[in-house]
């Protein structure tokens, strides 16, 4: 059975007429016959190419304010038609229905105009009615019809169509209506995310238009893909393809960094999710330069983050460390000449982007999903529950030492002094496992932890851990509190001249 189609006919209907000019022009060489409506029409007849009003077809202009144009037994019939069908064909001459070959339809912009913050009203009035359902209709019927459904198509679909000279291959048109329904499913769960902001219905629906094949997931006998638009989040200028980890720890690194976005010069290091070092001065130079020795072995092969420009300076700093990924919002011109002096080093500009508020993943047979975790402590969320206060100085070393504790996973103890990520306890099944494994760390980069701080994600459930810090000479703590036992650790700070403040926030981090 021969499955190559000759087309006579098309109808087009777009929102955006970016491209059209060429597919027009060659279905006019061909003899295919055009119907269109509204503003497509009128584009059509501008190039001086002969087209047929929809509303010819149906005998019903366009109603409604345009609500209502191609929804017609005569359009959706020429379209849904079987032509291998004896009753289709006798009804397609009984009710002089067009046979119509070919569709081009794009939707309504819905999600730009969510985006824009545009007003219910002209949010509602991009739910796009008569599109979605020609697209439907035409891919659905995909042995006869063949669906184009974006303007990103277009180029294909000619070089389709001028190959053929007209014709096309039942391959053609089922490719074409595999992209249409991808077209159709993400515009519906873009709507039903957008009535479902509140979250209404325990319903998930994810659809990402942008993909790509990584050269392997987390280990090499994995495969791995990203779905999502890196290109709008980063433009990035240098380096060989980022990896399924390097991709973890840049997230991981975004997330931190946000943290200190508007603030003095801040550098982290990080090594598979958590921070290995992480400092803020009045220079980017010197909180590369302090960061680093927060633990300068870790540091290879690690993700660097700035909040600020980094300049030649710093770049110099840092090219004398091996290192996957650097990521800033702008570098120097010499600064960058410098980065790119390794050829695989991947250099990465931050656009400002709105991230997912939501953090999805697979969990035995389904998925979880949570809010993420927006709180971050300030000033005014602390109770002081020793009697001792800390000092000024003390103060912003917590509030410091609590940021990063947020973005290091549980259990986890973070000690830091001078606004300087002195060492960290991460991933411990113990929160005394992880205050030891810090201190110990602490000391084998000669930092001395006299006047220190600790933050701690989560409650102490017994006063070991303060003992321990006030040994190491750790004077003020930061943590949620809630344990039936806190009254222990702050008579131990009581006792000892500590000062502790509690959050009343958990950071756990899994």
């Amino acid at each position: 059975m021969d499955t190559t189609k000759k087309a006579t006919s098309a109808l087009i209907s777009v929102f955006h007429k970016d491209g059209l000019e060429p597919i027009i022009r060659k279905f006019d060489e061909l003899g295919i016959t055009i119907y269109s409506t509204g503003g497509t029409e009128k584009f059509i007849r501008e190039l001086g190419v002969n087209v047929v009003p929809v509303e010819d077809v149906t005998s019903y202009p366009s109603i409604l304010g345009g609500r209502v144009k191609t929804l017609h037994p005569k359009v959706f019939g020429g379209i849904l038609n079987r032509q291998d069908h004896e009753g289709d064909v006798a009804q397609m001459e009984e009710f002089e229905i067009p046979q119509l070959d070919i569709v081009i339809v794009d939707l309504y912009p819905f999600e730009k105009t969510v985006a824009s913050g545009a007003s219910e009203q002209d949010i509602i009035e991009k739910i796009d009615i008569g599109g979605i359902s020609l697209i439907r209709a035409a891919a659905k019927n995909y042995k006869d019809v063949l669906c184009v459904s974006s303007m990103e198509d277009y180029e294909d679909f000619l070089n389709v169509i001028a190959t053929g000279n007209g014709q096309t291959t039942i391959v053609d048109r089922k490719g074409f209506a595999s992209k249409a329904f991808n077209v159709s499913s993400h515009y519906d769960t873009a709507i039903f995310n957008y009535f479902n902001q509140n979250h209404e219905e325990a319903v998930l629906k994810i659809s990402e238009q942008k993909g790509q094949v990584l050269r392997y997931g987390e280990n090499p006998h994995q495969k791995g893909f990203f779905f999502g638009d890196f290109e709008a989040m980063f433009d990035k200028l240098h380096g060989k393809a980022l990896s399924y980890n390097n991709l973890l720890d840049v997230d991981a690194a975004v997330l931190l960094m946000n943290e200190f976005k508007g603030e003095a010069p801040t550098f982290a290091i990080l090594k598979h999710n958590n921070a290995c070092g992480l400092a803020q001065r009045e220079t980017i130079s010197q909180a590369y330069v302090d960061a680093l020795a927060g633990d300068p072995v870790s540091a290879f092969g690690g993700i660097l983050i700035a909040n600020t420009e980094i300049d030649a300076e710093t770049a110099e700093e840092i090219h004398k460390l091996f290192c996957e990924v650097v990521i800033a919002p702008s570098y120097s011109e010499d600064a960058l000449e410098i980065l790119k002096g390794k050829k695989n080093r991947i250099i990465l500009i931050q656009n400002d982007v709105t991230l997912p508020e939501t953090i999805v993943r697979t969990c035995l047979n389904g998925v979880l999903v949570q809010d993420k975790d927006f709180k971050t402590d300030t000033i005014t969320d602390l109770e002081y529950a020793t009697k001792n206060k800390p000092s000024e100085k003390e103060l912003e070393d917590l509030l410091f030492a609590s940021k990063l504790c947020k973005h290091s996973k549980s259990n986890t103890i973070v000690l830091a002094k001078n606004k300087q990520l002195c060492a960290s306890g991460t991933g411990q099944t113990s929160r005394v496992d992880a205050l030891n494994q810090a201190i110990h760390k602490a000391g084998s980069f000669k930092f001395d932890l006299n006047g220190a701080v600790m933050a701690s994600d989560a409650f102490f459930p017994f006063p070991d851990c303060v003992e321990i810090a006030d040994n190491a000479g750790i004077t003020s703590v930061i943590q949620p509190g809630g344990s039936i036992k806190d009254q222990l650790s702050i008579d131990y700070c009581n006792e000892h001249d500590m000062a502790m403040v509690m959050t009343g926030t958990r950071h756990f981090k899994h």
